[in-house]
């Protein structure tokens, strides 16, 4: 019998990656914390009609990509596809908008869609998102895309751009989705097969087919910029000019429509020219609606999620690896001197040190080995002769300086093993 493996779409994250992981989601909590974003945990299945009702049952999310089940209740359940819903839910459920005010939210998780897994894409996937509840205003907008950029500049990303768009009011979404049907109908038999689907389905999201074809055929399409009524027009210019005024720059794109039902007004993206042809690191746009749809209070709301997956892909090309470096690699052979090394051992860890203990038992020559590759700082070497006289070899690996210490000597030096330790 065979060994099992992970499922297709799935992988594991291993200890020697974990640290780009580590590192995205300490930056984010960090700078999410200084804007007054609370985290919220969110379970990772819900009722199917959260998603029906929230994202759209038109959307490709919902119509081709979700994990959907009956449970033992026979009740329909969905593994999460994304983040948003299920937050709404949450606020919802729980009268979050009693508190008053404007509730920062943000969460981070796995997320699960049905698609050909590759690069950066995958069935189970990991998102950082950002959920900005009860204001209308523009300066919410560009608060969020502020910290996005903020956290994408802060992990060392270059060649970044936010592409920008706004898809208006509900109605003037309808009015655009009419024209665009109305231009698109004609061409119908030259579509890609995708495409003619989604023409009567979800016509807006044929403006982000790849097919050559497809494309030359919208170069004539319908501008949704051209169809925005005067107040949405106007709040459009706003954002624009918050985003200029803190020094972030943009693309207006007004073929970036996102493929959920509840966008409306501002939609973004933010694109690397170092991923290829799935270059979104992050994505949103403002939801007003959507709160009300799931039978909430009408909440105006916006907000994004990042794709930790293709941000750690980038992440990964920038950086060499960046795993916690051992300090000390502890050594020991005999019964005293092991039980001692073990002593040794949890007293550094408990003042701050990363010490790594040897647990072979085998010859010091093999031990000795393992504390080179390691990649240690230092050795630490215990045998029979320090156990007894309750002292520790300290070997530093890069210059093979070696001097005996008093092993309760070691654990009082603190400040002085941390400057040796920076150099």
């Amino acid at each position: 019998m065979g060994s099992i493996q992970a499922l297709r779409g799935t992988r594991d994250i291993l200890p020697g990656e974990i640290g780009y992981w580590q590192q995205v989601e300490s930056i984010a909590r960090s700078i999410l914390g200084r804007a007054a974003y609370q985290e919220i945990r969110t379970p990772l299945f819900e009722q199917t009609a959260l998603f029906e009702r929230g994202i759209g049952e038109a959307t490709d999310v919902v119509g081709k990509e979700m994990y959907t089940f009956k449970d033992r209740g026979d009740r329909s359940v969905t593994l999460r596809p994304e983040g948003t819903a299920g937050v709404v839910r949450a606020f919802i459920e729980h009268g979050l908008a009693a508190q008053g005010g404007v509730q920062r939210l943000w969460y981070a998780g796995p997320m699960f869609r049905y698609e050909r897994p590759q690069a950066g894409r995958q069935r189970q996937f990991h998102q950082i998102g950002v959920e900005l509840l009860g204001s209308p205003s523009p300066r919410a907008d560009a608060e969020v895309i502020a910290i996005a950029a903020d956290i994408l500049r802060t992990l060392g990303l270059k060649n970044l751009h936010l592409n920008l768009n706004s898809i208006g009011s509900p109605d003037d979404r309808q009015h655009y989705r009419e024209a665009l049907v109305d231009y698109l109908t004609p061409f119908k038999n030259d579509l890609d097969p995708d495409s003619q689907d989604r023409l009567s389905r979800n016509p807006l999201r044929i403006l982000d087919s790849k097919d050559e074809r497809t494309q030359e055929i919208l170069q004539a399409a319908p501008n949704i910029l051209e169809r925005l009524n005067p107040d949405s027009k106007t709040r459009f210019e706003q954002v624009q000019q918050l985003l200029t005024n803190l020094g972030i720059s943009y693309e207006i794109n007004p073929r970036l429509v996102r493929g959920l039902d509840y966008y409306t007004h501002t939609v973004f993206e933010i694109q690397s020219d170092d991923l290829g042809a799935q270059a979104t690191v992050c994505a949103g746009g403002r939801y007003d609606g959507l709160v009300a749809q799931l039978g909430g209070p009408d909440t105006p709301a916006v907000g994004w999620a990042i794709g930790l997956e293709r941000l750690i892909l980038l992440i990964q090309q920038l950086q060499q690896d960046i795993s916690p470096k051992v300090d000390f690699y502890l050594v020991s052979k005999g019964e005293k001197a092991e039980a001692q090394a073990l002593v040794l051992a949890n007293t550094l860890r408990q003042q701050g040190f990363i010490v790594e203990l040897d647990l072979s038992g085998s010859a010091f020559g093999k031990q000795f080995k393992r504390a080179d590759r390691s990649g240690a700082a230092a050795c630490l070497i215990l045998g029979d002769s320090e156990a007894a006289n309750e002292t520790v070899q300290l070997k530093w690996l890069a210059t093979g300086a070696q001097e005996a210490i008093a092993q309760s000597a070691l654990t009082t030096m603190t400040e002085q093993l941390r400057q040796q330790l920076a150099h």
